[in-house]
């Protein structure tokens, strides 16, 4: 993909229409009748093919001269048009990959030609739903302002689009083309995900009993690996309505042990750590002081939103157990079922003092979904990394708890931990709010609110592909629902309808036995209902001439709906919202969606959506550092607040990483791309809790090394700040040698060692005003006085022994171990020692007159 994305969009063209050429040629001349039929079809794909090449060029070329525009800035490309490019782009290049493979090995013996030409008509749908998007996308730049990625002002336009493309066919995304535009790496993790989604869908709602038959539906996945079209058309049978319980259950199930193996899982791909708390804190009312008057207090009442005041459920994670950690007050917190504090301890442990740093997290999940659990893998590794403690929020998720529950909960425990930081290992110095999607939403909206109240607020975000915009409106990188199978437009509608406690229409949830609740049914009872379709996939292994029901309904639902798509035909009940080009229609879907307008005014508010909060309410945000992905939907909510904080002035970062899905911090263990893109945003989580011009030294350990090539010199001597290293030892471990011996400008000192400015030298003698003192040896403009001199009463000693240059001390003095040798005998630099007595000739005796240069004194 980044490959593709850098290549010039005319090379790609010209290669596409002369692979097609190419194979048009060769199918064309076979008259071997078994393969006719296929071959006809791939000659009249690759027409097809042809056909949407000629009509993108030009569009293509329209939005590379002008996407630049939509930029955060310069420096940081990214926004939804060149999103669209970048997919398309993808799109082609695996369609001229798949191509020149069939015609260099159409001949082959072991050429499967319906294989390939069933991959190429799926390739071929996918164009053809991409130049309708593209199409829509150049209504977008034609309707809005230059500049402007959402049509903000206008929502009938913004209605209009989405019921457009939310009536398009999607299947073939989900099917042979799954995840196409990502990394390599993760599409087999992409494709695990769709066919447990489907395999499950096919036996939510029945009544299954028995753990036994719970590992048996890990079976019906095989039906879905081996049909691509069918596995495609059932995603999009279940995203389109989508049913929110279901949605909830099958997340839930990554949460269970069964899955993970009694956490083991977990613990294999992360870091262990020592403490890995959950916390219940009840609702007590809280004060904290106020930025403006520290002496006096806000009041922080509990979360009282919909049901009253209740608990709020956290999670402490710690590489290491620190002081508080273990403490009574903390553990009287722990909720049912929580590991003792010295669980993964081990013997030798010693408590580490508090931490000056605090991360506070806010998971994602479309504020529906998933837990602090769900996000402990990167958590864990987060705590190791930074060396800090990390408190994630388990906020009560909609549409039980709708805004503003979650909000309030969040707010309450960022209170609460600057509170009784003392109990969390930290001195909470400086704080950071950290959350992905939803969570990111919550980490701005805490802030603001902190700022409201007058409290402090946290010293910087780390938000990742977050939220901003809880709309349906139209912009350029939503239009990538249509595709994205971890963030579908039925999806994405339904998480925005359940947080703002608005019930749509089209939702039709069962309620009853035939409904799970992922907050409130076992865990089991969750598992057991995936194994009706197990049954269905053995009976089919055991007598495949005898398929089931369903099985014959839905493989022939599915082979007509890709009939119809392939061919252009539309249900009667399609609607063109669009005008397209004259003789172009998009394929429709056979899954009608009504996405229809929220009127509510509560999508409005700035606590729910951030990004049309007025400038008062965001004036005064402590950093924002926003990590992007360019194939994310959510990427024009990131690009459009950073350039709104911008422009008022505020500090704010964009980081674009490529290739990448929503929700990438989960994956961050699944491949290179996404260790890449989670070191980035520990990298903003550093400068949030090390800002530049603010690091200290025992923040920062030791201060890097200069290079062994350039040595330290009078000039440049080391200080006390700079600790000995491996290229720089102690003077008493490592003798002087004959490339670096002492000089007088830089005695080796173990206390105050002088520097190049402190030692006077001959270009700077010692003035009046700045007389020698007793530890400055005598010079020749200085002569010993009476106290200096040493007599035959009073010898030297190895502490008062005068030099020529300086006057050495006990901690200087050379020890046994490295005596001078014969190749480096003892200079005037080097004194002698206590094992090393001065001689005759050293110690200056009655016999021995001062000379001219050491004139006696009156003593």
């Amino acid at each position: 993909m980044s490959v593709a994305s850098d290549m010039d969009f005319k090379v790609v063209f010209a290669s596409l229409e002369e692979t097609c050429e190419e194979n048009i040629a060769a199918f064309s001349e076979l008259t071997d009748l078994q393969q006719r039929d296929v071959s006809q079809r791939l000659v009249a794909c690759m027409k097809q093919i042809q056909e949407h090449s000629r009509a993108l060029e030009p569009m293509v070329a329209s939005f590379t001269a002008i996407f630049h525009h939509y930029d955060f800035d310069e420096h940081t490309p990214g926004n939804g048009y060149r999103s669209l490019i970048k997919v398309l782009t993808a799109c082609l290049v695996h369609i001229i990959q798949k191509a020149r493979y069939i015609a260099a090995n159409h001949k082959s013996t072991f050429f499967r030609t319906d294989h390939n030409v069933s991959e190429m008509e799926a390739y071929c749908s996918a164009l053809c739903q991409l130049r309708a998007l593209i199409y829509l996308a150049k209504r977008l730049i034609n309707d809005n302002d230059l500049g402007q990625l959402y049509s903000l002002q206008d929502c009938d336009l913004s209605h209009r689009f989405v019921q457009e493309y939310s009536s398009m066919h999607k299947a073939c995304f989900y099917g042979r083309c799954l995840g196409f535009q990502f990394s390599p790496s993760l599409r087999p993790f992409l494709q695990t995900v769709v066919i447990s989604m489907v395999s499950y869908g096919e036996a939510y709602g029945k009544k299954q009993s028995g753990l036994g038959l719970a590992a048996l539906s890990l079976l019906t996945s095989g039906k879905y690996v081996i049909d691509p079209e069918l596995r495609g058309a059932e995603f999009e049978r279940i995203t389109q309505n989508l049913d929110m319980q279901f949605w909830k259950s099958f997340w839930n199930i990554t949460e269970s042990e069964f899955v993970t193996v009694g956490r083991g899982f977990s613990r294999i791909a992360s870091y262990t750590v020592q403490v890995n708390l959950s916390l219940t804190v009840p609702p007590v009312p809280l004060s904290l002081p106020l930025v403006a008057d520290p002496s006096r207090f806000a009041n922080v009442s509990p979360p009282l939103a919909h049901w009253g005041p209740g608990p709020v459920d956290m999670r402490l994670i710690s590489y290491v157990i620190r002081e508080g950690q273990h403490s009574e007050e903390l553990l009287s917190l722990l909720s049912v079922g929580s590991p003792p504090v010295s669980t993964y301890r081990a013997p030798w442990a010693r408590n580490q003092p508090p931490s000056p740093w605090l991360l506070i997290h806010f998971h994602g999940g479309g504020f529906v979904a998933q837990t602090s659990k769900s996000h402990e893998n990167y958590l864990r590794s987060w705590s190791k990394e930074l060396n800090v403690p990390i408190l994630s929020v388990d906020y009560s998720l909609s549409p039980e708890a709708p805004f503003p529950r979650a909000l309030e909960e969040c707010f309450y425990a960022y209170c609460w931990a600057l509170k009784n930081c003392h109990l969390l290992g930290s001195t909470a110095e400086r704080v950071c709010l950290a959350g992905d999607s939803a969570g990111g939403n919550l980490c701005i909206t805490v802030s603001m609110k902190a700022m409201t109240c007058g409290i402090r607020v946290p010293d910087g975000l780390m938000i990742a592909y977050p939220a901003t915009l809880l709309t349906i409106d139209a912009s350029p990188s939503r239009l990538l629902t249509l595709i994205d199978p971890l963030l579908p437009l039925g999806v994405l509608a339904k998480c925005l309808d359940a947080y703002t406690g608005v019930e749509s229409p089209t939702v039709q949830a069962v309620v009853g036995d035939n409904s799970l609740s992922a907050l409130g049914k076992d865990t089991t009872e969750v598992l057991n209902d995936l194994t009706q379709g197990a049954a269905n996939w053995l009976q089919s292994l055991l007598d495949p001439m005898q398929p089931t029901g369903i099985t014959r309904w839905r493989s022939a639902r599915h082979r007509e709906s890709a009939r119809r798509a392939l061919n252009h035909t539309s249900p009667a009940d399609s609607q063109a919202h669009v005008e397209y080009p004259e003789g172009f229609e998009p394929l429709r879907s056979q899954c009608r969606a009504f996405v229809q307008p929220i009127s509510c005014p509560i999508i409005r508010n700035p606590f729910v959506s951030p990004l049309l909060a007025p400038e008062s309410l965001l004036r005064g945000l402590p950093p924002v550092h926003i990590v992007a992905s360019a194939l994310d939907a959510l990427l024009d909510d990131s690009v459009m607040f950073a350039k709104k904080l911008r422009d008022m002035g505020q500090p704010v970062t964009l980081t674009v990483v490529e290739d990448l899905p929503h929700g990438f911090l989960s994956l961050s263990q699944v491949s290179k791309e996404t260790e890449y893109a989670t070191e980035i945003c520990l990298s903003k989580m550093r400068e949030v809790f090390e800002p530049e011009g603010q690091k200290t030294d025992a923040e920062n350990g030791e201060k890097e090394s200069p290079p062994p090539e350039d040595p330290p010199t009078a000039e440049d001597p080391p200080t006390a700040e700079d600790p000995p290293t491996a290229e720089y030892p102690p003077a008493a471990e490592y003798p002087p040698t004959a490339e670096y011996p002492p000089t007088a400008e830089d005695p080796p000192t173990a206390e105050d060692p002088p520097t190049a400015e402190d030692t006077p030298t001959a270009e700077d003698p010692p003035t009046a005003e700045d007389p020698p003192t007793a530890e400055d040896p005598p010079t020749a403009e200085y002569p010993p006085t009476a106290e200096d001199t040493p007599t035959a009463e009073d010898p030297p000693t190895a502490e008062d022994t005068p030099t020529a240059e300086d006057t050495p001390t006990a901690e200087d003095t050379p020890t046994v171990e490295y005596p001078p040798t014969v190749e480096y005998p003892p200079t005037a630099e080097d004194p002698p020692t206590a094992e090393d007595p001065p001689t005759a000739e050293d110690t200056p005796t009655a016999e021995d007159p001062p000379t001219a240069e050491d004139p006696p004194t009156a003593e």
